[in-house]
Parts: C-alpha cells; sequence; structure tokens
C-alpha cells in the first residue's frame, strides 16, 4: 500500500516511489514547504493533523477532538471513503460551506453532490491521490462546486484519516472563500 514516515518527518504520509501510482497533475505532490501565505484556518487543520498524527502512521477519527478545531466548524467537511468503487459521502458539512451550495448536503454522495466536481480529472484525481498516499493536499484557486458567484478563490487542504492508522477512510477538509478583492468571507 504505502510507508509512512515517523510523525516528526516534514513528509508524513509519503508514499514511496515502488508504490505511488499516477495521479495526474497530483503525481509526486508535496505541500509547500512555506505555507507562511495560507490562511490561518487552513493551516490550523494541516498543523492540528500533524499533531494528531501517531509516529509512523496515519491519524483516525479516533484522534480527532472537535473541541480543539472549533473555530473551523462552519468550512470544514468530513467525507467517508468507500472503496470498489472509490466514492466518497459527506459525514458533515459546515454551515458555511452549506451556504455556498445553498442546501444540505450531509449523506450525499459527492459524486451526485458535484458531479462538476468528480467530471474534473484533477478534482477526482486529487480524491484518489490521498486515499492511495495518506498524504494531505492544499489548493488554492477558481472554485469547482461553489454556488455563491461572490466566491472567486477558494483555498482548502484536504487530511486523510485512518482507523486503522493505514487504510484511509475519510478524508477531513476546511475550505475558505474569498470574493473579488481577496477577502475571506
Amino acid at each position: 500500500m504505502f510507508r509512512l514516515v515517523p510523525a516528526h518527518s516534514s513528509s508524513i504520509g509519503d508514499a514511496t516511489p515502488e508504490t505511488a501510482g499516477e495521479f495526474g497533475i497530483w503525481t509526486g505532490y508535496r505541500l509547500p514547504q512555506d505555507r507562511a501565505d495560507w490562511h490561518p484556518l487552513v493551516r490550523r487543520l494541516y498543523d492540528y493533523w500533524r499533531s494528531i498524527t501517531p509516529p509512523g502512521r496515519l491519524p483516525g477519527r479516533q484522534h480527532v477532538v472537535p473541541e480543539d478545531i472549533a473555530p473551523m466548524w462552519s468550512r470544514m467537511f468530513l467525507l467517508d471513503v468507500f472503496r470498489d468503487p472509490l466514492r466518497y459521502r459527506y459525514r458533515l458539512c459546515g454551515t458555511g460551506i452549506v451556504r455556498s451550495l445553498e442546501r444540505e448536503v450531509t449523506g450525499g454522495w459527492l459524486d451526485e453532490v458535484h458531479p462538476q466536481l468528480i467530471a474534473d480529472l484533477d478534482a477526482r484525481e486529487r480524491f484518489r491521490f490521498m486515499v492511495e498516499t495518506g498524504r494531505p493536499t492544499w489548493r488554492r484557486g477558481p472554485p469547482i462546486c461553489a454556488r455563491d458567484p461572490e466566491h472567486r478563490t477558494i483555498e482548502g487542504c484536504i487530511v486523510p484519516l485512518a482507523t486503522d492508522g493505514v487504510s484511509v477512510d475519510k478524508l477531513m477538509g476546511v475550505l475558505v472563500a474569498f470574493d473579488t478583492a481577496g477577502k475571506a468571507i
């Protein structure tokens, strides 16, 4: 599957070259070393994920303490990962995201809620990359599935979770939307 390096390393969840697959533009992806320009909530999720990561393993949902991430709740989502075929279902979706989407999506399948997201090869490969390598991702760019016309840019970090410490069974993310002036909404 993949090999995890110790939590004190800068590359938690790195796939070894012999086990890394092809993931389109995400092949060989690494988080930016300099995260100073990340939105504070996005950086906070990544830092929190690293802080709960057991040595040599991935953290699971059992390691997440909701009270520790309360400032992110309205901008967070949690997806359950299903295999054969690979699909994702919203376990929860924060109120800020629901407001942007203009509907409640908790319990919905990602490919049904956002067909344009799954139809986008780069987006689809991003999710597969995280599931197969156990590595987090970060992206800032135009929204693929936001409904609110004021949301011109979306920044987000998605981190993998694995109940058994190895097989990714959940993806947890935080999204921040920005208006035309670059101000976080």
